[in-house]
């Protein structure tokens, strides 16, 4: 199951089933659950555990030192879930943060040359397409989509359900279940066949469309009476608007 040619740390853990190819170089503190494959020349650095099930393409950078300059080499983590995999050129950095690992949940697609920063959290049955890029300190909610050529401004946060249009250029956050396109980026529309194709209700449709009317189809209109307007709602109109509340660094309109 482990090439003769492949470089492994004594202080590595990895489960007995899993599968490691040619050139392969596993350092020190590295977990790997089982199931797990790294195809040939994967490199996993240092310090990251990953769960069961995930799957490494070749040239895949996984666990690397952050790029932040403030960095000054004590310990930090990298944390990836179950199911996950990482395509060719696919790079994933550590944290900067001591205590708040740079987290991967479940069930995510990293597409070829694909790049995930330091202190980022990234939700659940995710997709990164080719070359989609997100800065450090990047949080992506579950079943959102990158599309291509994306790149993510640092402190950014990706709402669920959300698609990206290939090469956007993405300053503010995401709203939920909208799509977002353009350099800048803007709301286009609502991520209707996402939602439909995930099980989501007419109902629930309608309450999205209810967020997009009120926030983003007139982006001459102030924002805050879009909100005021919404403020009664419930359901995923609410969803919507709390996400347009809580917002730092403003939302993409």
């Amino acid at each position: 199951m482990i090439h003769d040619s492949a470089i492994i740390s004594p202080d590595a853990k990895i489960a007995a089933d899993v599968e490691v190819g040619a050139f392969c170089f596993i350092g020190p503190d590295v977990e790997i659950g089982a199931g797990s494959r790294l195809h040939a020349n994967v490199v996993i650095e240092k310090e990251t555990s990953i769960g069961s099930d995930c799957e490494f393409f070749p040239f895949s950078a996984i666990g690397g030192k952050t790029q932040d300059l403030k960095y000054d080499g004590e310990p930090t983590r990298l944390v990836i879930g179950d199911r996950n995999t990482f395509r060719e050129n696919t790079t994933v950095h550590r944290s900067t943060d001591k205590v708040i690992p740079t987290r991967i949940g479940d069930d995510n697609l990293f597409l070829a040359y694909a790049h995930v920063a330091h202190d980022c959290q990234i939700g659940n049955n995710i997709i990164f397409s080719n070359n989609g890029t997100v800065a450090g300190h990047v949080i992506v909610e579950d079943y959102a989509i990158i599309s291509g050529l994306t790149a993510i401004h640092q402190f950014c946060r990706v709402g669920q359900h959300s698609i990206t249009g290939g090469c956007s250029k993405i300053v503010q956050d995401i709203p939920p279940f909208m799509i977002v396109d353009g350099n800048p980026a803007g709301v286009r529309g609502i991520n209707t066949t996402g939602l439909q194709r995930r099980g989501f209700t007419s109902e629930q449709i309608r309450e999205v469309k209810n967020a997009y009317k009120a926030l983003f189809l007139k982006k001459d209109l102030n924002l805050q009476e879009g909100l005021d307007k919404l403020a009664d709602n419930t359901g995923l109109t609410a969803l919507v608007r709390d996400f347009v509340k809580s917002s730092e660094r403003g939302v993409t309109r």
